[in-house]
């Protein structure tokens, strides 16, 4: 019995394994099991390997890429977390309740910020977009293309504007800013291929205050990035700790994430103006400081001292002889520095007929009045294409309107030169920045001899000009300033092109020369850019204002 118990389990086993034998001798069955491995083989070759990779690398700092060879990459940035200096929001949404709401909601905005410095971070940012965006028309707002791009520039920091620049495509990214306020700036100034920030909700044409869910800017950033890694294969994030976007979409679709600290910022150099990537030449506003909250603070203790003094200033302008007025006026803070007085010092010849064309550059409407100033002369006359009545009506001076055409505009100065010294501004708009728009050849055709003027205006809190604003309030804002101060320099005389010209050319030829003369003086840059220009990229229109 023993002995057959060992047979039957050999059995057993023999009949096992001849049945394993031919199941993998059968051939579909061993076809499976090889395509089988592949498949796992593949799975574990391609598809682990690659999410095993896809993980991104995480890095302080984005310094170490001004070395590496960045043309192929695309790079993501965080506009206020990884591209501007400062940490704090609240100025440019200041300038915006300021510039495009009004002192009272720029103050409202301003009482509040203690109340929103305590909130958490994203319900302060959404309490300063209904402040500052509520009530807004669509159509009119234009303080994102005209007024924010000088403060931002103002802002970038140049060590991430150098990182920035080596790289292929670029996308800027922003979860607590609109896009109506980073799109102008990142485009048309720093180059920027793709700008999502969040969108506003419009009613009628008019702002709600209110932003897009977040999760639709999630959405549209997530679709954009996959474009770009299958297009590019290499994509880099570039952002800061203080930011939620690294929390999910840079870490899903990123290589590499650089995160910039607080640290960092602070030990950047700020963008100069020579590295611009376009020019800042035209930019639009009343506030010519940057409305930090101590400086919101200096500019709403100014205000009534503010209005008293522009009363006074007005006043002793338009009542009071030369002889006392500038005195008084230098005593309230309004500066006056003639660093030529060639021309003052001049005596016209009895028999000269003609008074004296004093051609200057145009920085506010002011700039004739300080002319005259300058020259202790009350009896001067001045030519302008676009005034408001009520500056011509306060105007201290005599006031031509001219009429666009060049025979009868002509005709019209020759005769005012008859009658006096008259004062010329042939760019024929303001420029605040340091450049000057293509001279008018006109002024080159009405006198023999020509005084050109270089003048530069300093202001603290107010500039004097506008572009979509109301000018009848342009000297006013001047006036309110602490201290509006002008510099005017007299150069020496050029021959006009009275003469015969065949071509024409002449006198093309006497308004470029004066211009580089002006320019020279001053060390602005010389442009050919008209008023035209100017007011297409501001206000959108071609500069004629209303007799109002």
């Amino acid at each position: 019995m023993h002995c057959l118990k060992p047979n039957k389990e050999n059995t057993r086993r023999k009949e096992k394994k001849s049945k394993k034998k031919s199941f993998l001798q059968n051939p579909n069955m061993s076809a499976k099991i090889s395509i089988f491995q592949a498949l796992v083989f593949l799975f574990y070759r391609f598809i682990l390997r690659r999410y095993r990779n896809s993980k991104p690398k995480y890095q302080n700092g984005p310094s170490s890429l001004l070395q590496s060879d960045l043309s192929r990459h695309t790079l993501i940035f965080n506009v206020e977390g990884a591209l501007l200096k400062s940490d704090s929001l609240f100025p440019y949404f200041m300038l915006v309740a300021f510039e495009a709401g009004g002192v009272i909601r720029s103050f409202l905005l301003f009482i509040l910020y203690p109340l929103i410095s305590l909130m958490s971070h994203e319900m302060g940012v959404k309490v300063m977009v209904m402040v500052s965006f509520f009530g807004i028309k669509k159509e009119g707002f234009r303080a994102g293309r005209a007024v924010l791009p000088k403060y931002f520039l103002e802002d970038v920091g140049l060590e991430m504007f150098e990182v920035l620049k080596r790289g292929g495509k670029k996308i800027g990214v922003s979860d607590d800013l609109p896009q109506v306020m980073i799109e102008g700036f990142l485009r048309d100034y720093l180059e920027i291929d793709v700008v999502v920030g969040r969108e506003m909700k419009v009613v009628g044409g008019y702002y709600l205050g209110i932003m897009e869910d977040k999760t639709k800017h999630d959405l549209v950033f997530d679709e954009l990035v996959r474009k770009e890694r299958l297009n590019t294969g290499r994509v880099i994030g570039i952002t800061s700790f203080n930011t939620s976007l690294h929390r999910y979409l840079f870490s899903q679709f990123c290589q590499e994430i650089y995160f910039v600290k607080k640290s960092d910022k602070r030990s950047w150099q700020t963008l100069p103006r020579s590295q611009y990537p376009k020019p800042l030449i035209f930019h639009d506003g009343r506030l010519a400081i940057k409305p930090t909250l101590m400086n919101t603070l200096v500019l709403f203790m100014w205000g009534p001292f503010a209005a008293a003094a522009a009363a006074a200033r007005l006043f002793v302008s338009l009542c009071i002889p030369y002889s006392l007025s500038i005195p008084i006026l230098a005593f309230s803070g309004c500066r006056l520095t003639v660093t030529n007085d060639y021309v003052s010092s001049q005596k016209q010849k009895p028999s000269q007929r003609k008074g004296c064309l004093f051609v200057c550059n145009h920085r506010t409407l002011l700039d004739p009045l300080y002319v005259a100033f300058a020259l202790r002369k009350k009896n001067i006359k001045t030519v302008t294409y676009s005034l408001s009545r009520v500056s011509e009506i306060l105007a201290p001076i005599k006031t031509v309107r001219l009429t666009r055409d060049r025979v009868s505009d002509g005709q019209a100065m020759e005769k005012l030169l008859t009658e006096g010294d008259l004062v010329v501004c042939p760019e024929g708009t303001t420029c605040r920045e340091p450049y000057l728009l293509r001279f008018s050849p006109l002024f080159t055709e009405v006198s023999d001899v020509i005084v050109p003027v270089a003048v530069t205006v300093h202001v603290t809190f107010f500039y004097g000009t506008t572009a979509s604003g109301l000018k009848a309030l342009d000297p006013l804002f001047f006036l309110l300033d602490p201290y509006p101060t002008y510099t005017i320099q007299f150069l020496d005389p050029v021959s006009g092109a009275t003469c015969q010209d065949p071509d024409g050319k002449l006198k093309f030829e006497v308004a470029n020369n004066v211009q580089s003369d002006i320019g020279k003086a001053l060390d602005f840059d010389c442009t050919s850019l008209t008023r035209k220009d100017k007011y297409l990229i501001l206000a959108g229109n071609n500069g004629v204002v209303k007799k109002n």
